[in-house]
């Protein structure tokens, strides 16, 4: 085996041999049959699932974690869908296999998989690895809880309380609520949900019959899509989403919100939900928060910040500055599982409010789960603030690598990457095929790629279609090589450009300077 990351040096190999060297207990004595089993013996063999447990681990370590972040090795072994399909035999059968052939189905799910530990990837708004964090995520799967009542989760009850506050204290407010969703969509629902209960608390008995058509705001072209989601999902229509304009950086235009306001009531809507963004996906643009909080607050409007991708900034001194007024909003996402690397999902959708409002919204007392007659404070029973019923631990990953890294160290994560654009758009400007399309605020570093063939020729009837087969070519190269992975996209009129995400710890001025010969390389010849 390759060398292992010195997080599992600490006593690791020590815990998998002992694992491995448990004696395995059985019952030697004969059980009476009720069929063809044998009711009062164990259906699982425990000594058996954890030296498959043991083994496995060693294969995640080895394919994932040592090769997975090893820049000699590739970030993905691609494979065609139907030569991939044949490779990991899907097939589910009548009969289990041996743990040898578990053990190889193992290794294969991890060979041909994508290495988003991987420091050359560059494609997501995710990426690299937390070693504490995926010890919090391991522990979090072995536990197998669910995060409803204090009797089941105590532990994580009062954790989640604790990460939630220091989340909410870094936004601005000493006082709210807040809870843990799958996925920074659900939390952006969870906020339009919210803001539809406390203009029209009715709703949540008599439904949308009791309500006039309402009216959203989000930015044109820019918002994120769960926007339009959340606005079908919950019934409002994608039709009554009215988007704002906005300015070259693709921030939201304070002048234009007013406008489509009276535009939305000058067609009988209701106005009652603005959807500013901090750190937009294609763009990273940040919403002028201070201007936008000046109008919800003068027409009594819920105002949401979407920073599931830029919330980390607030982590920053230096660069907090981005979400200047965020405490002013009655609402935050934030994806700790983007910038922060706690590893998917985390996503927190916190609130200012402290009248309850998330469970007055939400609950619909089960007393199966939520008895009012526990011996416990009832009120650390919080599952009733949630839409769902079971719902997974997202907050030790977050905890446990908080816990190791410090504010401090997690700050110094966030500097590091914006030092680290700011290196590569100095490197892109010095080179010649390299075309920025604006220079970045954030993390997002959106560019073309002009080959020598189209160099000089912009003035061609072609060039515009000739451009936009360049980067799903590169991209396709790159991928079929498994050298780097970034991402591309068509947007706001702009045939395809790569949009590079530069977060991960892991990487270096040298995987910086790697990334752009890459590219050099592989569009050289288009």
């Amino acid at each position: 085996m390759s060398q292992l990351p010195r997080f599992w040096n600490l006593g690791w190999s020590s815990f998998l041999d002992w694992w491995s060297n448990s004696p395995v207990v059985s019952e030697q004595e004969s059980s009476p049959l009720y069929g063809q089993q044998q009711l009062n013996e164990t259906f699982l063999d425990h000594g058996e699932g954890q030296q498959f447990l043991t083994k496995a681990f060693q294969v995640i370590l080895e394919e994932v974690l040592c090769k997975g972040t090893d820049v000699k090795e590739k970030v993905c072994d691609w494979r065609e869908p139907e030569d991939l399909a044949a490779l990991l035999d899907l097939e589910l059968r009548e009969n289990g296999e041996s743990q040898h052939q578990l053990l190889k189905r193992v290794q294969d799910v991890a060979k041909y998989s994508v290495k988003t530990n991987h420091p050359r990837f560059f494609n997501q708004l995710f990426a690299g690895v937390d070693y504490h964090a995926l010890a919090g995520r391991f522990l979090t799967e072995a536990l197998n809880t669910s995060q409803y009542t204090y009797e089941v989760a105590p532990v994580f009850v009062l954790m989640e309380e604790e990460v939630l506050s220091k989340l909410r204290s870094l936004v601005g407010w000493t006082h709210g609520d807040g809870i843990f969703c799958p996925g920074g969509t659900v939390s952006n629902m969870y906020a339009m949900n919210l803001a539809r209960f406390r203009a029209f608390p009715e709703v949540k008995v008599k439904g949308q019959w009791a309500l006039p058509r309402l009216a959203v705001f989000a930015s044109q072209e820019v918002c994120h899509y769960s926007v339009m989601k959340a606005a079908a999902f919950q019934g409002i229509g994608t039709e009554n989403v009215f988007k704002v304009n906005v300015d070259d950086r693709g921030c939201m235009n304070p002048e234009d919100l007013c406008e489509k306001i009276e535009l939305a009531k000058s067609q009988g809507a209701v106005p009652f939900f603005v959807h500013a963004t901090s750190g937009t996906t294609v763009k990273g643009a940040f919403d002028p928060l201070e201007s936008i909080a000046d109008i919800c607050e003068r027409l009594g409007l819920w105002m949401h910040v979407d920073a599931a991708w830029g919330g980390s900034v607030l982590l920053s001194n230096e660069h907090r500055h981005l979400m200047k007024g965020v405490e002013r909003a009655d609402s935050v996402t934030w994806n700790p599982h983007k910038m922060m690397l706690t590893g998917l999902q985390c996503s927190a959708i916190l609130l200012k409010d402290t009248t309850d409002l998330l469970k007055h919204c939400h609950c619909a007392d089960a007393t199966y789960l939520f008895q009012q007659d526990k011996f416990y404070d009832k009120s650390l029973d919080t599952g009733d603030k949630s839409i769902q019923c079971g719902r997974k631990v997202d907050c030790l990953k977050l905890w446990l690598m908080w816990k190791a890294v410090g504010s401090k160290g997690l700050e110094g994560r966030v500097d590091r990457a914006f030092a680290h654009v700011r290196y590569l758009v100095e490197e892109m400007k010095r080179r010649e095929g390299f075309q920025l399309i604006w220079e970045p605020e954030f993390v997002n570093v959106c560019f073309w790629f002009i080959p020598p063939s189209l160099r000089g020729d912009e003035n061609s009837p072609d060039y515009q279609d000739r451009l936009s087969k360049v980067a799903p070519t590169i991209k396709e190269r790159m991928m079929k090589q498994g050298t780097m992975m970034v991402g591309y996209q068509p947007h706001g009129g702009r045939v395809n450009f790569f949009r590079m995400i530069v977060i991960s710890p892991q990487v270096s001025h040298e995987d910086m300077t790697f990334f752009l010969d890459e590219i050099e390389r592989l569009g050289k010849d288009l």
